[in-house]
């Protein structure tokens, strides 16, 4: 339950104070705090980040119980049909090599530009170059069979991903791919 007002300089005093602490007075507070010690692994900085974010959540209140559950389902080991965020930033480029010919796709703020148009769907893409039904994301190597990001972003947030003709939807088998970043 949330109370109605919090004292924020109360919180930040005590997690101030936390910060002051030495690693047995914070295993203490731990132990006050979650009711076991912690574990022996667990460094001094990590402690002292857990019971900020405790006070924190019995100030301002903890998780939705939907991320709750979403956690717990996680921590269990089910699926989760959850769509991770493709966090792609305006300016990523795409380049998928279909049919003999290399297609490049730019990420701009309002969608995907690609052949001098703006697409509001990588979808969209994927069916005309090909004529049938594909997954955007899969089809330009964004998204693994496992919904996991496929390409890495480099410092500036830009990302270029060559996709093999070769390519198909991998089976939920195949373990590795064989996306490979462009040059620059």
């Amino acid at each position: 339950m949330r109370p109605r007002s919090v004292d924020r300089a109360r919180i930040e005093a005590e997690i101030n104070q936390i910060r002051s602490l030495g690693l047995d007075a914070l295993r203490k507070r731990f132990a006050a705090k979650f009711g076991s010690a912690p574990p022996a692994s667990l460094t001094k900085d990590v402690i002292a980040r857990l019971i900020a974010y405790r006070i924190q959540a019995e100030a301002y209140g903890g998780y939705a119980r939907d991320v709750v559950r979403l956690l717990d389902r996680l921590a269990r080991g089910d699926s989760c049909n959850v769509e991770l965020s493709r966090r792609l930033k305006p300016g990523t480029i795409l380049i998928r090599e279909y049919g003999g010919e290399r297609h490049t796709v730019t990420i701009v703020p309002d969608g995907y530009v690609w052949r001098g148009t703006t697409y509001r769907s990588l979808s969209t893409i994927a069916r005309t170059i090909t004529g049938t039904t594909w997954s955007g994301p899969r089809f330009f190597g964004v998204r693994k069979n496992d919904g996991a990001e496929a390409i890495e972003q480099s410092q500036h947030g830009e990302a270029q991903l060559v996709v093999p003709s070769n390519f198909r939807r991998p089976s939920r088998a195949s373990a590795k791919s064989s996306y490979q970043k462009v040059p620059r």
